[in-house]
């Protein structure tokens, strides 16, 4: 229910500053904290200062609310003025008056909990706001409001305007002091920004130049790549043309152990051969000077080139190479050769790290929403040593190996992978592997099955023989 605990009338300014007085009297006998005591002192001088201001006198009432769990001190302060013409703008604070700024009924609203306003035209304006009690303060008994009033009803007596005047000249300093460390306050934290700033500012400068020089390395790096597998070629092409040349007998017959050695020189050469075509495509890819040729071309002819080509080198009769059925899936529109080289490489680190088993070369039709968005999974599992789960980003890195028995026997470049994984990016799709020691290790490519419609060039591209994407030899 509601107690009406104090009720006062305001004819003069002195009436508003009793006002001020009785409604922290209140406040402080009611349990509140001192800043809630200024915050309701100031809400109700606000207001009883609007009713003499613009009705020339008003009432004040104070009451206590206990209806809901949480009480409060509710506070009424009704005039017969003219009312207020535009209530948004007075709530708002945008009302501005011959009386003052405008302010005074936004700035109670944000002091109080609740804030009411009822005006009509010429029937005056009745203001009614409310401050919850705090949460850790007891529950006021009635016989504490009946001693409240009795409290209130004392304080009536010729000093309280000077009193008031005092308190709020007391408060004022408070709040200035208040005022003035929070700018100091404010300043200290504006220099520690500007000093942070600075650092930022110079910490960017820094990262451009670091930047700058590995752009400036990369350059370098890429030219000397492009450089150096220019510079090998030749002397790689004139060593397989001298040994086949030998090999051919075409300058005479050669022993058996002549012809194991020469066979071992061209090999040599062209294992060399491949890791150079291997650094010079990297090269392209990370100049930006690798050209995705698309063309149309079906997964069964692509696989029947791959077995031609792959077949020949298994070198033991302990592993088997297999592809499986693959005449269900869709045509692809991709870069032919560079699937190709994706996937000879995948079979050529199977054959390689495989010493007994079977190497399996399959493919399968991811899920799409679209047709345009479905994606096709080229992979090559095999039973292999396998790859440790630590080392799986390893092996995707430029020069990055394993070591493993094996590695021993079967040397590489480290460059396969990586060249892949570009590959793959080149192609609207990525690489991954699936591996665990002993168990073996399946390396796939996903790719979409349509990376863009090819123009009447692209179409007539496609008669172009598998075969042909398999020109380069397998890269270490």
């Amino acid at each position: 229910m509601m107690t009406r605990l104090l009720r006062l009338r305001v004819e003069r300014e002195r009436d508003v500053v009793g006002a001020r007085r009785q409604a922290r009297a209140l406040a402080a006998a009611l349990g509140f904290s001192a800043l809630d005591q200024a915050r309701i002192a100031s809400a109700v001088s606000e207001i009883a200062r609007n009713a003499l201001d613009y009705a020339g006198r008003g009432d004040v009432a104070f009451g206590f609310d206990e209806r809901d769990a949480a009480q409060a001190l509710v506070v009424e302060i009704a005039d017969r003025g003219p009312g207020i013409r535009d209530l948004d703008a007075a709530s708002g604070g945008r009302l501005r008056s011959p009386h003052g700024m405008g302010v005074g009924i936004a700035g109670s609203r944000r002091l109080m909990d609740r804030f009411e306003i009822r005006s009509a035209a010429g029937d005056g304006t009745t203001v009614t706001m409310a401050r919850a009690l705090p949460p850790d303060r007891p529950a006021v008994s009635a016989s504490q409001l009946n001693q409240v009033v009795r409290e209130m009803a004392a304080l009536q007596n010729d000093d309280a305007s000077l009193g008031e005047m005092r308190q709020q000249n007391r408060e004022l300093i408070a709040a200035l002091d208040e005022l003035r460390n929070r700018q100091e306050e404010l300043a200290r934290l504006t220099q520690e920004l500007e000093a942070t700033n600075r650092g930022v500012v110079a910490l960017y400068g820094e990262l451009d130049e670091r930047a700058e020089e590995l752009r400036r390395a990369d350059q370098m790096k890429t030219r000397f790549l492009s450089n150096v597998s220019h510079e090998l070629r030749t002397p790689l092409s004139s060593i397989r043309a001298l040994a086949n040349l030998l090999l051919n007998r075409l300058d005479g017959s050669l022993t058996g152990e002549q012809d194991h050695q020469v066979r071992l020189i061209l090999s040599a050469a062209e294992g060399l051969g491949e890791a150079v075509d291997d650094l010079l495509d990297l090269a392209k890819i990370e100049a930006g000077k690798a050209d995705v040729q698309l063309s149309r071309f079906e997964p069964d002819a692509l696989f029947a080139a791959l077995r031609t080509t792959l077949s020949p080198l298994l070198a033991t009769p302990d592993v088997s190479l297999e592809f499986e059925p693959v005449a269900h899936l869709p045509a692809l529109v991709s870069d032919e050769p560079k699937l190709t080289q994706i996937l000879r490489n995948f079979v050529s680190n199977a054959l390689k790290y495989t010493e007994r088993g079977t190497i399996r070369v399959g493919a399968r039709l991811e899920a799409g929403n679209k047709a345009r968005n479905e994606r096709i999974t080229f992979f090559v599992a095999d039973t292999g040593i396998g790859i440790a789960q630590e080392d799986h980003p390893i092996i995707f890195e430029e020069f990055g190996q394993v070591q493993n028995p094996l590695q021993q026997r079967v040397k590489g470049t480290g460059l396969g992978l990586p060249l892949c994984r570009k590959l793959a990016a080149l192609l609207g799709g990525g690489v991954g592997v699936e591996s665990e020691p002993g168990r073996g290790s399946t390396f796939h490519v996903t790719l979409p099955v349509r990376l863009d419609e090819p123009d009447d060039a692209d179409r007539e591209a496609t008669d172009m023989p598998t075969d042909d994407a398999l020109r380069r030899g397998l890269a270490p």
